[in-house]
């Protein structure tokens, strides 16, 4: 019997975008793309999640990466979006909202990605967990502005203010400054008030920083999963930076591009795909003393690789119900009995263990297999059989030679 293998493999790749806006501006289109991918590393099989793949830049690309990290943030400096001061900022004001007042969108906010081929959805979440950029002072006023008793100027913005966390970072000359805070969950707004009047102030380039949760890519199909986020920009907007700092934007839109490349990969032994059936322990009972073989039967051993879901599907060159079928010179013709047992980390679509499933023409019970966890090369196997009541037939014309052609077929297009 010749035993014929085929898999299918898929690749594909994933994206996000952000957008904001104001009422009283004419509606722009500020974007910002982020992509990310899953590859299956067979160095690390079980850690399973996207690689974020935007170009970063800023405070966490730049300065204090270990921190970004351990925070799962990612920053963005951009110089397309600008917010400039429309009054004079007060001295000492009491209306936070009259001056350097900042108010981020920093809780979880889902976006819905959709496979461009299958029209699959899955979730993301996304929310800004951090602000800062550079700040510039007109009209005279320098960075003693700031100056508060019992503090140095510089101090809200390099260690933060409210809820607002500084990353103890800063680089000034005598009207601007960098800074950058980190905002936590749901946190609130966070202002300066200066302790002297500022006749204009800009802000410009602005950096914001992002968190991502992304979907479990193991239960994804491999491609291409694209969704947008948009989020409103301006006094009382997602992004509020109070009544006096106008944005130049009022919209700023996040693009995602997410990218699932999954690996799958089955490897037969040399010579694997002949297979001869054989009674345990071979021909010698029969042959010796006429004991009829209970069954006939060979297991082949494969390797798999799957990072992603698959289904299994049987083709005979002879079909006899559900099933292969083996033929003689003669005609006769028996049910060959196919089955799979798959490696642990592998499960069926009830999250069960694969031991000895059948394999059917009609494809019934192997739809779905799933991994826990990426499998990377491990040994599995084909179970091959003809049951005793149909070896009893066979044995009816001794030294007949019975063969067939079986496909299996490994497909990732669930």
């Amino acid at each position: 019997m010749q035993l014929i293998t085929a898999t299918k493999k898929w690749l594909g790749p994933w994206a996000l975008a952000l957008g904001v806006g104001w009422a009283s501006l004419p509606v722009q289109a500020l974007e910002q793309h982020i992509s990310a991918v899953f590859r299956p590393d067979p160095t690390n099989p079980m850690v399973n999640k996207f690689q974020n793949t935007t170009p970063h830049s800023g405070i966490c690309a730049w300065h204090v990466p270990a921190l970004c990290e351990s925070l799962n943030t990612f920053s963005i400096r951009t110089d397309e979006l600008v917010f400039n001061s429309i009054a004079q900022i007060e001295a000492d004001h009491e209306d936070p909202r009259k001056g350097a007042y900042f108010k981020v969108p920093s809780s979880w906010r889902d976006v819905q990605v959709t496979h461009i081929a299958t029209g699959q959805v899955e979730t993301v979440e996304m929310r800004i967990a951090g602000i800062g950029g550079r700040w510039g002072l007109g009209g005279g006023a320098r960075v003693t502005v700031w100056s508060a008793p019992g503090r140095h100027w510089a101090d809200p913005w390099r260690y933060g203010v409210d809820s607002c966390r500084g990353v103890n970072y800063y680089t000034s000359s005598g009207t601007y400054l960098l800074y950058f805070w980190i905002v936590p969950e749901n946190g609130g707004a966070c202002s300066v008030v200066p302790s002297a009047p500022i006749p204009q102030m800009w802000y410009q380039p602005v950096e914001y920083g992002y968190e991502l949760r992304t979907p479990n890519p193991l239960g994804m199909a491999s491609g291409e999963y694209r969704g947008s986020l948009s989020y409103s920009i301006g006094p009382g907007r997602d992004f509020d930076f109070g009544d006096v700092m106008i944005p130049n934007d009022n919209v700023l839109t996040f693009n995602f591009n997410l990218s699932v490349e999954h690996a799958l990969k089955v490897d037969l032994p040399p010579g694997g795909n002949r297979i001869e059936l054989l009674p345990e322990g071979g021909w010698q009972a029969w042959l010796n003393r006429g004991r009829q073989p209970a069954r006939l039967f060979r297991d082949q051993t494969f390797v798999i690789s799957s990072s992603g879901r698959f289904k299994m599907q049987l083709e005979c060159s002879l079909a006899i119900g559900n099933t292969c079928g083996l033929r003689n010179g003669a005609g006769d013709e028996v049910p060959l009995q196919v089955g799979v047992t798959l490696p642990y980390g592998l499960q069926d679509q009830y999250g069960q263990a694969v031991n000895k499933l059948p394999l059917r023409l009609d494809g019934s019970g192997t739809e779905l297999f799933q991994p826990g966890y990426y499998v990377n090369n491990r040994p599995a196997s084909l179970h091959f059989a003809v049951e005793r009541d149909d070896v009893k037939e066979m044995l009816k014309q001794p030294g007949s030679t019975y063969t067939g052609v079986v496909t299996v077929i490994w497909d990732s297009e669930v």
